[in-house]
């Protein structure tokens, strides 16, 4: 069975499989109740495929909102109803009167918490805003962050811990860039929403360090489609928003947008 499943899957995400395989069996053979830390969409869809193969078990998720990008999985026996479970998550509010603090980008937020020690699976969505942020995060590491986290990137802060129904969302906001390219390839788009010559951009491609919707990808001649984000280690995330039709020299028009 395990090594039916591993078909499906890169090789660098077997330990993952294994884990997640272990909670749903668990659950729907021994009734015992897992609930995870936060998941990325490519854990999710994971944990998500395997719990379709187990007719005993399901699974919940939730990540503080309707749209977040990670959540934290219940997985349960199937007769177990999980809406009214507590999922064991805090809203973590971070202001600054300081002026400088506007300028906080979500990397700031992230490597603050990082540096505390805190492992990036108890994080959950980052939402920045003018003059603040919003993190959620696990409940077991809530208070710690409460005491510890006083300054993000030479900026002092205050915190305090919010229920989940007081998050306030962030919008997404996208550096947009109209491109032209010869062909959907990854390396080609890449080469051009990073501005840096395609013999670059295929070397951390090759070397593992590229996702495509959450997934290593290390075929530079991968065609990408409406609604795929890359991210490239170092170099940041993009969104494929939208393909036009072609030029008359016969290249694709795309709108790309880049992750602020």
């Amino acid at each position: 069975m395990k090594l039916d499943i591993y078909d499906h899957f890169h090789k660098d995400e077997r330990e993952f499989v294994d884990r997640a395989w272990e909670w749903v069996v668990n659950a729907g053979q021994y009734h015992e109740l897992k609930l995870t830390d936060f998941l990325d969409p490519r854990q999710r869809f994971i944990l998500e495929s395997l719990v379709n193969r187990h007719p005993d078990a399901h699974a919940l998720y939730l990540g503080g909102h309707d749209r977040a990008e990670r959540v934290r999985a219940l997985i349960a026996p199937d007769y177990r109803d999980l809406h009214h479970e507590d999922f064991k998550m805090k809203v973590l509010s971070i202001t600054s009167g300081d002026q400088k603090f506007l300028e906080l980008e979500h990397g700031d937020y992230m490597g603050s918490i990082l540096g505390l020690g805190i492992k990036r699976s108890k994080i959950g969505d980052i939402h920045v805003h003018e003059g603040g942020c919003h993190t959620v995060v696990t409940e077991d590491i809530s208070s710690y962050l409460h005491l510890n986290l006083s300054q993000v990137h030479k900026v002092h802060v205050m915190t305090e811990l919010l229920p989940l129904d007081q998050l306030k969302i962030a919008v997404t906001n996208f550096e947009e860039m109209d491109i032209t390219v010869s062909s959907m390839r990854l390396d080609g788009i890449a080469s051009d929403a990073y501005r840096i010559s395609r013999t670059k951009i295929v070397v951390p491609i090759k070397a593992g360090r590229c996702r495509v919707n959450w997934k290593v990808e290390e075929d530079p001649s991968t065609n990408l489609k409406d609604g795929d984000v890359v991210s490239i280690q170092g170099f940041g995330r993009f969104k494929i928003l939208e393909t036009g039709g072609l030029t008359k020299k016969g290249r694709y028009r795309i709108k790309v947008g880049k992750y602020a």
